[in-house]
């Protein structure tokens, strides 16, 4: 790969999950809060219900940021929909729903928004998850498309052979060995790190890869100054209310 040459389309910061911590996550109340904070891109999880439905949902499982109880995959979406995903963060949220990926879409559209969609397959459900949210993105039409990621390489690989077209990046804990190769294959833009995998020779590397390079989840002032001093095209962040766009 060459040194990318085109402008990179979206924004330097982006808001974790609609708006950090400060909404329920993957809901569309965390998007609007993001929105208002003055955010302009915004990160969420995107997995599959039983029956196909894409929807945002960061857990496998469903006890921690809704009402239902059990593994999230084994649910169809008529049951998925029906759930409170809003009051474990506090009352003045209960009754907000899982949104699907399609909504998500819909308010980005309205709000001339950008999204990174992370596909999140349950385990071994990685291929079919992959080609659905690809089908979904694909669908629709914005002006600059969507940024889809994972940290499943067959997810990304089947992403990628139903929306070849669409922007792809490749999420990583660390730089493993092979992680170049497997970035190539899968005609990745962008790689998406965790800070701390983040240094002067990670960067470096990246960028002879002709990557742009992101980093989840800038939460502290002087990290967020030392990823910027080395380059990186964006920071995803649950601060929105610290961290101005």
């Amino acid at each position: 790969m060459s040194a990318p040459a085109a402008p990179w389309p979206y924004p330097f910061w982006i808001a974790h999950r609609g708006a950090g911590r400060l909404a329920p996550e993957n809901t569309l109340a965390a998007f609007a809060l993001g929105h208002a904070h003055g955010y302009r891109m915004f990160e969420c999880d995107a997995r599959l219900s039983a029956d196909g439905e894409v929807f945002l949902l960061h857990d496998d499982r469903l006890e921690r940021t809704t009402d239902g109880r059990g593994e999230a995959v084994e649910q169809p979406w008529a049951a998925l929909a029906r759930l409170d995903a809003g009051a474990w963060h506090g009352p003045r949220h209960a009754g907000q729903r899982l949104p699907t990926l399609a909504q998500v879409l819909a308010f980005c559209r309205e709000r001339d928004c950008m999204l990174n969609v992370e596909i999140k397959p349950a385990p071994g459900d990685e291929v079919r998850t992959g080609r659905r949210v690809a089908q979904v993105l694909a669908a629709e039409s914005f002006a600059t498309p969507p940024l889809s990621s994972s940290f499943s390489t067959a997810a990304l690989a089947a992403a990628a052979a139903v929306a070849p077209a669409l922007p792809r990046g490749l999420l990583l804990e660390t730089f493993r060995a092979g992680w170049e190769d497997e970035a190539r294959a899968l005609g990745c833009v962008a790689v998406i790190a965790e800070c701390a995998a983040w240094t002067p020779e990670t960067a470096a590397q990246a960028s002879a890869a002709g990557l742009r390079r992101l980093a989840y989840t800038a939460n502290d002032d002087a990290e967020a100054q030392r990823l910027r001093a080395l380059g990186l095209d964006g920071l995803i962040t649950d601060r929105v209310d610290h961290f101005r766009p």
